[in-house]
């Protein structure tokens, strides 16, 4: 078994997930062997649906021009005849009073834009994932930042909002990202209403695995101390 795949049967079984790890690695040019994306979707983050579901492949600049936030994040720019798009999804979310213009330049993105993103699921990915994307519970995002905590490759942080696709660029600076997700994700991804997300840069991925032993076990023996001081001090 290979080091991802062992680091997905881990994740999954320690953490009890409802669906694969997506591995997400940004490349200048695609690996062997690794199909390109053909077709399209609506928003940069179904890719994520498609690679927990078990599909390898990779994407372009295009491919994302669908999702106009999700370009911006992903670091692209879209060409001439769609430029608008852009602003005019902007002017939706503000006018409904989803966000406000003043919030968009603090949105992280990445710093360059790659040219080519492979997707896959973390046990199948063809090379070193740059970030892993992790969904299910709060219980579980919780044991995972705990575990990434301990690791000291994550300080404590807000959880991030809309759009959910920030969490790419936020990973990659500050070693893992948790957040809410948002309604667009949640209908593009199927994310359950009972889900939230941590995104973990590859570079801290074994780091956190390994801590996730003492974290579970810490858990169950808090879960206890906690159970009993109830039973004993509750009144009301």
């Amino acid at each position: 078994m290979t080091p991802l795949a062992t680091a997905e049967e881990q994740l999954v079984a320690r953490l009890r997930l409802p669906r694969r790890p997506v591995a997400l690695a940004t490349l200048t040019s695609p690996p062997d062997g690794v199909p390109k994306f053909e077709g399209q979707v609506p928003s940069s983050c179904s890719f994520w649906r498609l690679a927990a579901d078990g599909a390898t492949f990779y994407t372009v600049a295009p491919d994302h021009f669908n999702c106009p936030v999700g370009s911006y994040t992903h670091g692209y720019s879209l060409p001439p005849d769609r430029a608008g798009e852009l602003d005019t999804t902007l002017g939706l979310m503000t006018e409904l009073g989803y966000l406000r213009m003043a919030e968009v330049p603090g949105i992280p993105r990445l710093e360059s834009a790659p040219d080519v993103i492979v997707y896959a699921p973390l046990a199948s990915s063809p090379v070193a994932p740059d970030v892993v994307i992790v969904s299910g519970p709060p219980s579980a995002v919780m044991r995972l930042q705990e575990a990434a905590l301990r690791a000291q490759v994550a300080g404590p942080a807000p959880l991030l909002g809309r759009p959910t696709c920030m969490a790419i660029p936020a990973a990659l600076a500050q070693g893992l990202a948790s957040s809410l997700g948002c309604i667009g994700n949640r209908v593009y991804t199927d994310l359950g209403d009972d889900e939230l997300y941590v995104a973990l840069a590859g570079r801290t991925l074994h780091r956190v695995i390994a801590e996730l032993d003492t974290i579970e076990t810490a858990n169950e023996a808090l879960r206890a101390y906690h159970q009993a001081r109830r039973a004993t001090l509750a009144t009301g």
